[in-house]
């Protein structure tokens, strides 16, 4: 943390193996090493080194930076500077998917950030009432962390086994690979949701797509339905529908 108010920071991993506790630590390796030779590779003394940390350092108080702080320097004029770098992306400066009535989407993959090649996410803000529609993605786990607001999200694991859940700021959800889905805002503000997928590209189906994609009389034949319903389906991608009094 380089300033003066709290960062907060998320963490995502594109495996669901990740342990802390196999997670290498330098202080945990140099406290469990014998002092005499922790002194003898770092040159140091053992009274020196006795004042070293005696366990992982996971949290390290350090000096708040000042004028003087390396991390401090001038940045160059903001015609010279390169908003997206090998670790950076500026997810924030990119112009948004927005859906009207309905909320908004910025997403990055390995193609705007090439170094992550297994992962790419998604900003998601739903107007209160709006649906993140139906559908599913073939390539990726997904798994979210919402950041406000309140959501519903049914899971549908085939054979007719669904899954309901409802959220608030701080909680994390998660979708399988291929497992169909939804998000709705079911309060009265913006729900913003981070969300991660363990792949660099990203891939989803919405079910209006679908529905749009396919002859009238397949999706009639599998709905059976009434002559004049096939024109109430959805002829093009919806993405996100607004709030609609039922």
């Amino acid at each position: 943390a380089t300033g003066t108010e709290e960062c907060h920071f998320i963490l995502i991993f594109d495996n669901g193996n990740f342990s802390e506790d196999h997670t290498f630590s330098v202080t945990d390796f140099v406290s469990s090493m014998p002092p005499e030779i922790v002194a003898q590779n770092l040159g140091l003394t053992l009274e020196e080194v006795a004042a070293l940390p005696q366990k992982e350092a996971y949290f390290a108080a350090g000096i708040v930076p000042d004028e003087l702080s390396f991390t401090a320097a001038a940045r160059p004029g903001e015609s010279d500077i390169e908003l997206t770098s090998f670790h950076r992306y500026p997810l924030h400066s990119q112009q948004p998917r927005i859906i009207p009535g309905g909320g908004l989407q910025r997403l990055v993959t390995s193609k705007e950030f090439p170094i992550s090649s297994t992962m790419s996410g998604s900003v998601l803000e739903l107007q209160p009432g709006a649906l993140r529609e139906m559908h599913w993605h073939p390539n990726a786990d997904e798994w979210q962390y919402f950041i406000s607001g309140q959501a519903e999200m049914s899971v549908f694991l085939a054979e007719g086994t669904v899954v309901t859940e409802q959220f608030n700021a701080g909680d994390v959800g998660y979708v399988p690979m291929g497992a169909g889905h939804y998000i709705k805002n079911t309060g009265d503000t913006v729900c913003k949701v981070l969300i991660g997928f363990n792949s660099g590209v990203y891939e989803s189906i919405d079910l209006s797509e679908w529905l749009a994609g396919n002859p009238k009389d397949v999706v009639v034949t599998n709905f059976g339905l009434k002559e004049g319903e096939i024109e109430k389906f959805p002829s093009k991608k919806v993405f996100i529908e607004p709030k609609k009094l039922l």
